[in-house]
């Protein structure tokens, strides 16, 4: 893959009503476009009728990318099945519940496991595939596209997920044992008798069932990839795109079959973006805040801890006829630089122009209805203008790191099924995970740090020793189901110099999401030097006050939970200011080898989490550029190739401000050297590419 950062859109030009593709192009070409993503969506255009298949329709796009200096990802079309497939083959219809099929009229209605399905799936593969390897526009291919959508309840899926448990446990009596079927007379006698999942109660089950369905997901991705190698050459990657809320996804594992990560991080912009503003949430698979655009991208390069691909973002509103918020003037180019510096190596837009049809009619393009390039377009021009002058600036770019956080799908699917917390309405929510991890993270990014994200899995294989030494703050926010050795290596963490946080509900639940028999938190309460019996949900939030060395915010706060924590050789970092809840502290530490463990035993507001990192995390990476900046400016940082660091300043208001550059650096986009002392101005909602002068630049 090439060096510099890729930058384009989705390009679908039999969606036109009138031939356009040489039109496009060239707009493309003038918009610094240098790739675009084609083919994924149209199997119906690919094969019309069974075995009839119309190949030739995209060559003219491919010859007119590739003539423009414009490379193309190719798409395989099997997310959305055509019409006739559907009729010949009702069976293939994936069931949300047990014997209710999916009705056809939207997309990835198929239970993709199904071998009806994997037939014809496996015959459009080949012929799109085969006919466009060679071509040389083609410089990747992405397999289906945001799979995991639906949990198949399909007869022969339930049935595959009895074999898995069969080959698990071995014999009834042991899942008996292990799942704790004893409770409501729940103890199965032979495997013929598990229940189906719809009316499932037990948080065992639906462990194994969601781990299960991820598989599902992870198997068919990977059965593509295979598909597709045997035509692609060396130099021409595979990957899916994923969307990170998806219910059966493991992203983890998902990628072990891919060369690169890709996903589509949408967030809502506008105000949205304002960092001295607090926003709600507009839809359960958007962020909204600065922090929540740079989760996805945290997310995003956690997968697989390399750079990534952007295979769709917003372009203008994204999310229906009635959620109409398009960026505000600078906005577009902040948001692609800001996925930038947190790893991403190639920006697409959703998509290239406005639909006047369909389901999306109202997801805004790079183009509007009108087809006339706008103000939208003139800005991703600028975008592909400045990407264009930085070239391979950015190559080896790696992103900085002050602070790590040990993220869990499996504790998101436990918690998804027997949330801690509540919604306003006081109805669990199901979301859970995300709000507690989601403190932390806005809490780094609100201190002036950088986060790391890491699995489980990858914390292990990086190993106690190591990890105290490259991250030396990892903060667990609720790593409810934990396997012994996750725990232990967490306490290995701190032992071997690293200062670990933990927030509620880590270890207090197994691997099987059973409630541990020990004194919570679980294989922890002794290193922690503190332990708790008791747990309480927050109707409101509760002041924090502080103690010892930590100072707090004025506006400090716990919410939605508290731990009923009890010293027991910890000391006290703070109290609620409340008459119960008192007696308890909210945060306590003590020394435990060459480190220190930290317990939360709150969901900390934006203040108190970032006054626990500030206290944590005291020197930051990106003092060294900007000491005294403040919200609404934000930096990251990464080192590049020839270990020289890149700097990404970030102005996240309305207002114009002054960042003061405390180091000798130099603009990437113009050229221009600033020495240490450097005023640099940001427009409203500005951003800006600084790159370490050497010694020789400096002479």
């Amino acid at each position: 893959m090439t060096a510099r950062t890729l930058f384009g859109a989705a390009y679908y030009a039999e969606y036109h009503g009138e031939e356009r593709t040489e039109l496009d192009l060239d707009l493309m070409k003038d918009a610094g476009f240098t790739v675009i993503r084609v083919g994924e969506s149209v199997w119906s255009t690919w094969e019309p009728e069974d075995g009839c298949f119309e190949l030739d329709w995209l060559r003219p796009v491919l010859d007119g990318a590739h003539a423009r200096g414009i490379a193309v990802i190719l798409g395989t079309p099997t997310y959305a099945v055509p019409p006739w497939l559907q009729v010949a083959h009702p069976e293939i219809a994936a069931e949300t519940r047990t014997g209710q099929r999916e009705p056809w009229g939207g997309r990835q209605e198929v239970d993709f496991t199904h071998p009806a399905f994997l037939f014809h799936a496996e015959r459009i593969i080949r012929r799109v595939v085969e006919r466009y390897a060679d071509h040389p526009a083609v410089i990747g291919f992405q397999v289906d596209n945001e799979p995991g959508l639906h949990l198949f309840h399909n007869e022969h899926v339930f049935g595959r997920f009895v074999d898995q448990l069969k080959a698990r446990y071995g014999d009834v009596d042991t899942l008996n044992r292990e799942w704790g079927l004893t409770y409501w007379s729940h103890r199965l006698a032979d495997w013929s008798e598990l229940w189906r999942p719809d009316g499932n109660t037990l948080p065992q089950y639906d462990l194994a069932w969601r781990r299960y369905q991820a598989e599902l997901t992870t198997e068919f991705i990977a059965w593509q990839a295979g598909i597709v190698r045997e035509y692609a050459s060396a130099e021409q990657f595979v990957t899916t795109c994923i969307a990170y809320p998806r219910p059966a996804v493991d992203d983890e594992s998902l990628v072990e079959a891919l060369d690169v990560t890709a996903g589509n991080p949408y967030y809502a912009m506008q105000d949205h973006l304002d960092a001295n503003r607090e926003p709600d949430p507009v839809t359960h698979w958007t962020t909204s805040g600065v922090a929540g655009l740079l989760r996805q991208a945290d997310r995003l390069f956690s997968s697989n801890q390399r750079r990534f691909l952007v295979t769709e973002t917003d372009a203008q509103s994204i999310g229906g006829s009635a959620f109409n918020l398009p960026p505000y003037p600078g906005q577009l180019s902040q948001s692609a630089f800001a996925l930038i510096s947190r790893g991403a190596r190639m920006i697409e837009y959703w998509h290239w122009h406005t639909l006047p049809y369909g389901t999306e009619t109202y997801w805004g393009g790079v183009l509007p209805h009108s087809l006339r390039p706008g103000r939208v377009y003139r800005e991703v021009a600028e975008i592909g203008r400045r990407l264009g002058t930085i070239g391979d600036a950015l190559d080896g770019f790696e992103p900085d790191a002050d602070v790590a956080l040990l993220w869990s799908n499996d504790s998101r699917y436990a918690m998804e099924f027997f949330p801690p917390l509540a919604r306003a309405d006081g109805e669990p929510d199901p979301a859970s995970y995300e709000r507690i991890f989601d403190a932390y993270h806005r809490g780094v990014v609100d201190a002036g740090a950088q986060a790391r994200i890491l699995h489980a899995r990858q914390a292990r294989g990086i190993g106690a020793a190591a990890l105290a030494r490259r991250f030396p703050v990892l903060i667990v926010p609720g790593l409810y189901v934990a396997a012994d050795e996750d725990l232990d290596l967490l306490r290995d963490y701190a032992a071997a110099g690293g200062h670990l946080v933990i927030g509620i509900r880590t270890g207090y639940g197994d691997d099987e999401a059973r409630a541990r028999i020990d004194v919570a938190p679980g294989r922890l309460a002794g290193a922690a030097g503190v332990w708790y019996e008791e747990f309480s949900n927050l109707q409101d939030e509760i002041a924090v006050t502080a103690r010892a060395d930590l100072s707090l915010s004025g506006d400090a706060a716990g919410r939605a939970w508290a731990d009923g924590l009890i010293l027991d050789g910890a000391e006290a970092l703070a109290d609620y200011a409340h008459p119960r809840f008192g007696a308890f502290p909210a945060i306590a530490t003590t020394p435990h080898g060459a480190g220190r463990i930290t317990t939360v035993g709150t969901v900390p507001n934006p203040a108190l989490a970032a006054d626990i990192v500030r206290w944590a995390a005291p020197e930051r990476i990106a003092d060294a550029l900007a000491p005294e900046r403040g919200r609404p400016v934000t930096v990251s940082s990464g080192t590049l190739a020839a270990g020289e660091r890149a700097w990404f300043v970030f102005n996240w208001s309305g207002d114009p401000v002054e960042v003061r550059i405390a180091r000798d650096v130099r603009d990437a986009v113009t050229g221009d050297a600033l020495a240490a002392g450097t005023g640099l101005p940001l427009p409203p909602w500005g951003s800006a590419l600084l790159i370490d002068r050497s010694a020789t630049d400096r002479a």
